[in-house]
């Protein structure tokens, strides 16, 4: 019996994998990345690619699941949300919004692929939270033993919030997809 249900659930599984490599990577390379680019302007443009590549990669999507009204509607609601967190938040909880954010997609998104080919997952919203939550508080505990890292309790939270923003959103879209008639 294979370990994946489909190549699909693979894919998204190395994706997530890919994220948690990053997020943990940023503990040991964040210090030296940020001496290599200490000027503010060139934090903000890095930050405003990240930016941007994160909308495109959500613009790529809407066009290859053709939403309807309803649906773009959530979705510019969703997008207002998130622009009003980055506007109140610094730069270092803005960057766990996108890092958490995404990890909780891809994981929910792998566990939706496995119920679907018949793989019992209970509630996978709940287990691809518990499991990004999970990467979010390890990654802080981590923080406790390295000299030019803090760790902070606050961060867990905004994994946490970043986490459950992004699969209530995807929660909500396949919800307006079923009920308006476009599903996945």
């Amino acid at each position: 019996m294979p370990f994946f249900s489909s190549l699909r659930e693979k894919r998204l599984w190395l994706c997530t994998l890919l994220v948690i490599v990053g997020i943990y990577s940023s503990l040991f390379l964040g210090k030296p990345m940020l001496d290599t680019f200490g000027d503010q302007n060139m934090q903000a443009a890095i930050f405003m690619l990240g930016m941007l590549l994160t909308a495109a990669t959500v613009i790529v999507h809407g066009f290859r699941i053709k939403p309807g009204s309803m649906e773009l509607t959530i979705w510019m609601g969703m997008v207002a949300v998130y622009l009003m967190f980055f506007l109140r938040l610094g730069l270092p909880e803005r960057s766990h919004l996108m890092e958490y954010g995404v990890l909780a997609v891809f994981s929910h998104l792998a566990l939706m692929e496995r119920a679907r080919r018949g793989n019992a997952i209970l509630i996978p919203a709940l287990v691809a939270f518990a499991f990004t939550f999970i990467i979010g508080i390890l990654d802080e505990c981590i923080q406790i033993f390295l000299p030019e890292r803090v760790f902070d309790p606050t961060d867990i939270l905004f994994n946490g919030l970043a986490a459950s923003i992004a699969i209530a959103t995807i929660v909500l879209l396949r919800w307006v997809r079923k009920r308006f008639g476009k599903v996945n």
